[in-house]
């Protein structure tokens, strides 16, 4: 941005605010005939030309509220809206200070059949369990996507990857008029559909389908969010089509078309690109542009991408979804998705390995090539057979055609710089992947007490066919020098058939206290057969079979919960407590090795959650939960993996399963009067009986690795989170936002018989703001910075302590009309990345967006990395290593593009989105 545009910047800031004056509204709200005190009653202040929104706010538990705001206007409508009430509108003369005592609210008589009240929008709604946001009352750029408006929304926050969290807690679930679209992964929907098609957005805890069909409240773990499609717009089609070549023969092209008809839907979306990209977002500024670390970032979940998570990936999707629904008998919706991908990624690693008397060195290169043919659909129907049963159906598959090919380059030296071995190792796969899965259930309401009764049967199928050929040379030199080649053929036939059934019944002791019995019982059964050939020069041939890497197994898991617990759910307290007793049968039949075990275990598991409602912008979750982790197959079959002949890895019949216990707290506050947010939380997860590596590391570094049950393994966290909101008028907000963090752990394990514990303490504060100035301009600059400490118990070892930055400054600009600028600059800095490895990087991505046809279509121009700096190097620390990563990254290019949008609704074409009022 030039000096002129920036002092232009300031002239307008200057004069809009000299002209305009500082207000401050108060009162207290009443019921009109007890006198009660209405507590989160909605109080706000429109101009009477425009209805334009200026100020906001929310009475507190005594009834009394208070407004300020900064307007130029002299006169201004104020209205009082409460669930139940009819609304109120005054009209009054703006001053510095207004008192209007006492408002009287009455309750809202029951409406007569075909009478109307329109034009009514208030901003915010509370409710008993749901927060709902009118999105009309948040004013954004002209077609933003509904990421810009949840932005605006207090106590929301969206990080650089579309990640949502309201108050700390993530968002898991985004449904359109309480269906899914397309998929359960938020950012399909939040990047897709436009804000100009939303009528209100409701946040709520998200429920599981027993908490939906009974009423009752959320455990609190995560939050939903329902958007309302306007009247208006929920008849008609709505369609986003987009394209791009570039430098590099880079390209990217999309399309979304979506068919309203109520609460019928019918959903299409395709893309193409070799950026990186997820491919279904049609932002005018920043969707063209590419992960900056290779992978995709999120959205893995959907079915609309598939890669291998690291380098660049080339990728082409094609999917439907339909929906439909009505009320009180049967909501129904379905998808299917086709998914092409190949993947490269050229990939370095150097690790320090940690041994009780030395350490010694791991270099590796590697390089991968990957492709995968995916096709995958699922459905959900529920059936309301009256309004005290219902059925629910929820079938998935997916069939996966993968191939890939993979050359490794690995050698180990001493602490002097010697070099003891070499390995060189290429792998060719073949696989093939069917999934199948569903969940049936029956619930019934036996009374109106809460009484009820569920069953729910599940089931999951999968297959797995791989053929892999591994040819491997490793030579080992010094005084006594060898060399071992591989040349193999597996084949393996994976099969596991899982059934889980699941039988609880609540009964009611008092109103607000219930007593619940559940009990599950779970088959898991798994088919592992391994065949390995070596290859006969004799016959050039893979006929050799090598009995000591085969395997050909069956293992069952069998499990029996009958738990029981108590509830409590009152206005304010929501409790459960909850006792398990599992039983675990495991056994293994291998017809190969004859290392046919089993094992039985039982276990006393506790869980129990408290949420305490202070106020009703104050609450407090308290968590503990035990759980037990059973050990894989691959962890228990005793039989050598070579796939790293550095590494050979084999199981233990003899392990038992671990058991984890695991304690949170979490606190949340709203301050509707001063616009300010604060949120805690903190954990810890203690494991007894972790199952952990064991290593045993030769004179030649080759290491050797095995399982056992490992005590003192532990992990914590703690953070909060403060966020403040300032408005003037419609002219300037402000968004602050400081997140400090901490995590700490330890992690024990044994090395050549020797116990190596590793203490971590990080220590991670962010600050990030937004500035926005009329929706002409945007200003979103964030910083944060890491201190990582390791501390090992080994006196011969020093201890890691590095410092990471990441420092990151998005500025978009309206201005002038119809011309959209963007830039989007990232710094990152990795403290103490070893010798080779780039250290620091300036990620700068610029675009220039100009609106054409009645601002349908977008002309855009893209910088993909103007600096041709963008790095992906990383430090990790484990108990026993230190490791350097550095991967393929894209490479700087440039775009044009071309995006346009068509919508009809009601039977009308849209004529493009209005300008705002200034």
């Amino acid at each position: 941005m030039n000096k002129s545009s920036i002092a232009l910047c300031y002239l307008i800031l200057f004069f809009s605010f000299s002209n305009a004056q500082d207000f401050i509204i108060k009162g207290k709200i009443v019921d009109a005939f007890s006198k009660v005190p209405l507590e989160s009653a909605t109080v706000y202040v429109e101009s009477l030309k425009d209805s334009t929104l200026i100020t906001y706010s929310i009475s507190e538990n005594n009834g009394a509220f208070e407004l300020e705001g900064k307007t130029k206007l002299k006169e201004a409508n104020i209205f009082f809206s409460y669930n139940g009430y009819k609304t109120l509108v005054m009209k009054l003369n703006i001053k510095p200070s207004v008192d209007l005592a006492t408002v009287q609210m009455e309750e809202q008589a029951q409406e007569l059949k075909g009478v109307q009240v329109l034009g009514e929008r208030v901003p915010i709604t509370i409710k008993k369990d749901t927060l709902e946001y009118n999105a009309d009352s948040f004013s954004v750029r002209p077609d933003a996507t509904v990421e810009e408006v949840l932005k605006k929304l207090p106590g929301v926050e969206v990080d650089s990857d579309g990640k949502i969290t309201v108050n700390g807690k993530e968002v898991n679930e985004i449904t359109v008029d309480g269906q899914v679209f397309f998929s359960k992964d938020p950012k399909v929907v939040t990047k897709s559909l436009p804000k100009e098609v939303i009528d209100k957005i409701q946040i709520t805890d998200t429920k599981t389908k027993k908490q939906q069909f009974t009423g009752e409240e959320s455990d609190g773990e995560n939050m939903s969010i329902n958007l309302t499609i306007k009247k208006d717009k929920n008849k008609g089609y709505m369609g986003r089509v987009a394209a791009g070549y570039g430098t590099d023969e880079r390209y990217q092209a999309n399309g979304l078309l979506n068919y309203f008809n109520n609460k019928e839907r019918i959903s299409f979306i395709a893309s193409s690109n070799n950026i990186n990209n997820s491919g279904f977002s049609f932002d005018e500024i920043y969707d063209m542009v590419g992960n900056t670390r290779g992978g995709y970032s999120g959205a893995r979940e959907s079915g609309l991408i598939n890669n291998y998570g690291n380098g660049i990936t080339t990728s082409s999707n094609l999917g439907g979804s339909y929906a439909n629904a009505k009320k009180g008998e049967y909501e129904i919706d379905g998808n299917y998705f086709f998914a092409y991908s190949d993947n490269y990624n050229d990939q370095k690693t150097s690790r320090e390995n940690i041994l009780p008397d030395r350490r010694y060195f791991s270099d590796s290169e590697s390089s991968f090539k990957g492709t995968t043919n995916s096709n995958r659909g699922g459905a959900n129907i529920e059936y309301d057979i009256d309004e005290t049963l219902r059925i629910s159906i929820e079938p998935s598959m997916s069939v996966n055609r993968t191939t890939s090919k993979s050359i490794n380059n690995a050698t180990s030296t001493d602490a002097n710089g010697e070099l003891i071995n070499s390995n060189e190792r290429t792998s060719d796969d073949d696989g093939f992947q069917r999934n199948f899965s569903n969940q049936f259930n029956i619930m019934k309401k036996l009374d109106t007490l809460g009484r009820f009764v569920s069953f729910s049967f599940s089931n999951t199928n999968t297959e797995n066919k791989n053929i892999s050929n591994l040819v491997s040379n490793r030579q080992v030199f010094g005084d006594d020098p060898s060399e071992e080649n591989l040349d193999q053929l597996s084949n393996v036939d994976n099969k596991r058939d899982s059934y889980d059934l699941e039988v609880s019944y609540r009964h009611p002791l008092t109103e607000k206290l219930f007593l619940d019995f559940e009990y599950e019982y779970r088959h898991d059964n798994r088919d592992n057969k391994k065949d390995v050939l070596n290859y006969e020069e004799a016959t050039n041939r893979y006929t050799d079979f090598d009995e000591t890497l085969s395997s050909d197994f069956n293992f069952k898991n069998v499990q029996q919960t009958p738990s029981i617990g108590l509830r409590i759910n009152d206005e304010k307290l929501n409790f459960n407590f909850r006792a398990s007793y599992k039983f675990t049968d495991l056994n293994n039949q291998d017809f190969l090795q004859s290392t046919t075990f089993s094992k039985a275990y039982e276990n006393l598991l506790f869980s129990s959650r408290l949420r305490y409602t202070i106020s009703k912008n104050k609450r407090l979750y308290a968590r503990y939960r035990t759980s037990l982790d059973v050990p894989s197959v691959n962890q228990l079959q005793p039989v050598p993996n070579v796939n790293n002949p550095l590494n050979i890895v084999i199981g233990n019949p003899n392990l038992s399963p671990g058991v984890e216990h695991n304690i949170s707290f979490n606190y949340n506050d709203y301050n509707w009067k001063e616009r300010t947010g604060i949120y805690a939380y903190s954990g810890i997860e203690v494991q007894k009986n972790r199952v952990s590596a064991i290593s045993t590391t030769d004179d030649n570094f080759l290491r050797t690795t095995r399982f056992t049950n490992i005590d003192g393994n532990y992990n914590g966290y703690a953070g909060m989170g403060y966020s403040k909101q300032i408005k003037k008028d419609s002219t300037f907000t402000a968004k602050f936002n400081i997140r400090p963090s901490l995590s700490f752990g330890q992690q024990v394990s044994f090395t050549n018989g020797v116990e190596l514990k590793a203490k971590r303490f990080d220590v991670s504060p962010r600050i990030s703001t937004t500035f926005n100035f009329k929706e002409l301009l945007e200003i979103e600059p964030g910083y944060g910075v890491s201190f990582n400490n390791t501390k090992y118990n080994l006196d011969g070892i020093e201890d890691v302590k590095y410092t990471s930055q990441n420092a990151n400054l998005r500025m978009t600009s309206y201005w002038p009309k119809n011309l959209i600028w963007g830039n989007d600059l990232r710094y990152s800095y990795n403290g103490n990345v070893g010798p080779g490895f780039k250290k620091d990087a300036l990620f700068w991505n610029m675009s220039l967006g100009l609106q054409v046809l009645e601002q349908k279509g977008t002309i855009k121009v893209l910088a993909y990395d103007l600096l041709d700096q963008n790095i992906n190097t990383r430090r990790t620390t484990g108990e026993d290593f230190i490791q350097d990563y550095q991967g393929t990254v894209l490479q700087q290019y440039f775009m044009a593009s071309f995006t346009y949008k068509f919508d009809q609704f009601g039977g009308k074409k849209d004529r493009g989105s209005r300008s705002y009022r200034m």
